[in-house]
């Protein structure tokens, strides 16, 4: 079973970035964040509203991005949970690693960028319906994502 901690830039780190907005009024220019790696991909943004989730939670699927970043900004949400894990082997083909994956619980106020073939789990409002927007580069290519069926199914508290 993972624990969930809070979601902080240190903490996370090693999976991608956490953005909060700036504390005094102005812009903070983030664009460099969203990372890509293919000439053909075109900048996507999305908007996506999610069901409340209670704690524990059952991850089943874990998804990746190969060849871009992937951003989410919480636009209206209580708390959200998050679940990454590394790459099982050098290429990460044989999924990610679960023996080390990580959950966090982040909040309204909180944004986060998941670094390329960083593989995660979707987004998983807690306490109460969610909207985040996404952002990512996609092509049609084939290899804006790619998903990983759990073989056991991992438990997460807070």
């Amino acid at each position: 079973m993972l624990i969930a901690q809070p979601l902080t830039a240190e903490a996370f780190a090693p999976f991608g970035r956490v953005i909060a907005a700036p504390a005094k009024p102005g812009r903070a220019f983030l664009g460099s964040l969203i990372e890509n790696r293919r000439d053909a991909a075109a900048l996507d943004l999305s908007l996506t509203h999610t069901a409340a989730s209670t704690l524990p939670f059952e991850a089943k699927l874990m998804e990746r991005h190969p060849v871009s970043s992937q951003a989410f900004l919480a636009l209206d949400v209580a708390r959200f949970l998050v679940i990454v894990a590394p790459t099982l082997g050098p290429t990460g083909a044989n999924g990610p690693d679960m023996s080390r994956a990580q959950a966090f619980i982040g909040s309204a106020g909180q944004a986060l960028v998941y670094a390329p073939a960083t593989w995660h789990h979707g987004m998983v409002a807690l306490d109460r319906p969610g909207r985040f927007a996404i952002v990512m580069w996609c092509a049609e290519d084939g290899r804006n994502d790619e998903f990983h069926t759990l073989a056991q199914p991992v438990m997460v508290a807070g």
